[in-house]
């Protein structure tokens, strides 16, 4: 294979290994915007990659599946909620704590229904050919031959983007988490935008979880999420709640996770234990504030008292 064919193969695999971090770093930006720190975006890609491939295998559908995995991560969202803005107890712990309970419950539900260390092919989604630009030479067909789910996370944060940017719900969720008196005093709800935040988090971070089980690998395999969640939350961060410098930590972050496959076609030898742990080092990095200054929304993580 040539230099520039791995390459091509480099930048799909970045691409396809960023995606899920990116749906979940999107709904975890809007609910760092409005105030809620949601540390149980793993629990939620969890949940919804376990309930896609179940309702995938039970239907014969991928999009059924799709939707299934959805639904299913709303009572945990709305637990997030439940627990985080009502009760005001304190969002890390919480999150962790939903985070461990899925991981629990998905496992065991999963032995129960598949079997021990099962690797059963379920059906998924397939992928979509863009026009004219699969067709480039050597990056066509690597690069844009990927998943639907592919092109409709970054449509999301384009979107999501022009929303924060130029519509009063933008408004609404920055000064839910930088001003909520101010939100009050406009005859909104701080509480029911931070409710709606948890729950858009909830509905990105299950498709992403989908993306890994039914549009990426097929199969459902145990704590498959294997940190992403965290990475996801690592990447808003590292972005300092921006919305582009978001999407280009979650490129980055697939990037060092797609050289663990790379860099020995390259004839690079590195120690495996290295490549695994690079994505985890610049997360690292990000949390530690090595990567510039950061300003958080002032009342992130606080609980609001009328």
């Amino acid at each position: 294979m040539s230099d520039g064919a791995m390459l091509a193969v480099f930048a799909g695999s970045t691409l396809r290994l960023a995606i899920p971090l990116v749906l979940g770093a999107t709904g975890e930006l809007v609910s760092e915007r409005a105030g809620v720190l949601n540390m149980s975006v793993e629990g939620m890609m969890l949940t919804g990659a376990f309930a896609g491939a179940t309702g995938a295998v039970a239907t014969g559908s991928p999009m059924l599946g799709l939707l299934i995995g959805i639904l299913a991560v709303l009572p945990v969202a709305l637990l997030q909620a439940f627990l985080s803005i009502t009760l005001r107890a304190n969002q890390v712990v919480t999150g962790i704590g939903i985070n461990i309970l899925m991981l629990g419950a998905t496992t065991l539900a999963y032995r129960e229904i598949f079997g021990g260390r099962s690797r059963a092919e379920v059906p998924g989604f397939d992928k979509w050919h863009l026009p004219l630009l699969s067709q480039i030479p050597v990056f066509g067909e690597a690069v844009f031959s990927q998943v639907w789910l592919v092109y409709l996370a970054l449509a999301l944060v384009a979107l999501l983007a022009w929303v924060l940017r130029t519509t009063a719900i933008g408004l609404a969720v920055h000064s839910a988490g930088s001003e909520p008196k101010a939100v009050e005093k406009s005859g909104m709800s701080v509480m029911a935008v931070r409710y709606g935040a948890v729950l858009f988090t909830g509905v990105l971070s299950a498709i992403g979880g989908c993306f890994l089980s039914i549009g990426d690998i097929h199969t459902f395999t145990e704590g498959m999420t294997s940190g992403a969640g965290y990475l996801a939350i690592a990447a808003v961060i590292f972005g300092n709640w921006k919305v582009g410098r978001m999407l280009l930590a979650c490129l980055l972050f697939g990037g060092t996770t797609a050289l663990q496959f790379q860099l020995p076609a390259f004839g690079i030898q590195l120690p495996n234990a290295l490549l695994i742990m690079l994505p985890y080092l610049m997360a690292l990095l990000a949390v530690g504030g090595l990567v510039g200054r950061q300003s958080s929304p002032a009342y992130l993580t606080q609980a609001y008292v009328r």
